[in-house]
């Protein structure tokens, strides 16, 4: 519960003012799109190959203070796992892809909140999920997991891509 509420209100905070802070500094969403598409990518590719890609690693800093804290529930929990550079960016595409409809704002965020409480119930299960899977079972499940989120990754920068007109004209 520790590390799902501070990863809730980091995701809430994006979904709900993440386009406005985008207009203030100026970035596109087309670009929010390419670099959200990219972050997924390397994410889900290390869920793939059962390693760690990129930038994903933490710093000598941050897991020298991770050591030392008792309680891991805002870094690395909360964030960057719960709460992560491409779940956020999916918090503010998402929104952003409602067009202000009220309606479908609500469904983008109940679906982040069913989302956010299937992450708590499955930590609190972790124990009894990893006996009764056991260590190929869950490397199976990641990764399947990590081939979608691949497709999801390249269709975010498709849709990048498309969205700036670089590459594909309308």
């Amino acid at each position: 519960m520790k590390g799902t509420l501070p990863g809730a209100g980091i995701l809430l905070f994006f979904a709900f003012f993440g386009t406005s802070l985008l207009d203030y500094l100026g970035i596109l969403l087309a670009a929010l799109r390419i670099a959200g598409g990219i972050l997924l990518l390397l994410f889900a590719i290390s869920m793939v190959f059962g390693n760690q890609v990129g930038g994903s690693r933490s710093s000598e800093e941050e897991t020298l203070e991770a050591l030392q804290k008792s309680d891991l529930s805002v870094f690395p929990l909360a964030m960057p796992l719960i709460a992560g550079p491409a779940s956020m960016s999916a918090a503010v595409l998402l929104m952003a892809d409602t067009g202000g409809d009220l309606l479908q704002q609500s469904a983008v965020l109940a679906a982040l909140l069913v989302v956010l409480l299937l992450t708590l119930f499955f930590l609190m299960m972790a124990a009894g999920i990893r006996k009764l899977l056991g260590v190929t079972g869950l490397h199976v499940v990641s990764r399947t997991v990590g081939i979608v989120l691949c497709s999801l990754a390249v269709q975010f920068m498709i849709d990048g891509l498309r969205e700036s007109r670089l590459f594909f004209p309308v």
